[in-house]
């Protein structure tokens, strides 16, 4: 199978030179992906909402790749304020509780003083996706 690439339309993408997420094979690669509304490439000023639109991006994203949320195997958080983190975890569990995957979390300054959370996710296509 050969590689293909996913763009959401983010004008990051096409500045900086990278794709949303890469499918190989079975497995799904998704950037860091932050709480922009790529259609109007609009951000919200609160964390828990940024938190839910990422999921929003990460979850067209594998979709368009062929995959689900379910497929998540990996998933890595970055936060500038580790102190934001807890007020995220219910929009993470809403999102992840019930698939669980391997996870960790970063505290690091993002391209752009308005991101308050980047998240990146690995999955892996199950059989007959």
């Amino acid at each position: 199978m050969t590689r293909r690439l996913i763009s959401s339309g983010s004008t990051f993408e096409r500045e900086i030179g990278y794709s949303r997420a890469v499918v190989d094979g079975d497995w799904v690669f998704v950037s860091g992906t932050t709480g922009f509304d790529y259609a109007t490439m609009t951000i919200s000023g609160d964390v828990v909402e940024q938190a839910e639109q990422c999921l929003k991006n990460i979850e067209a994203a594998l979709r368009e790749a062929g995959a689900a949320m379910r497929d998540i195997v990996r998933v890595v958080y970055v936060l500038p304020n580790a102190a934001d983190f807890p007020a995220c975890w219910p929009v993470l569990r809403k999102w992840f509780g019930d698939i669980r995957p391997a996870a960790m979390m970063i505290s690091a300054g993002l391209a752009d003083p308005r991101m308050k959370i980047e998240i990146e996710v690995t999955a892996r296509r199950q059989a007959g996706a």
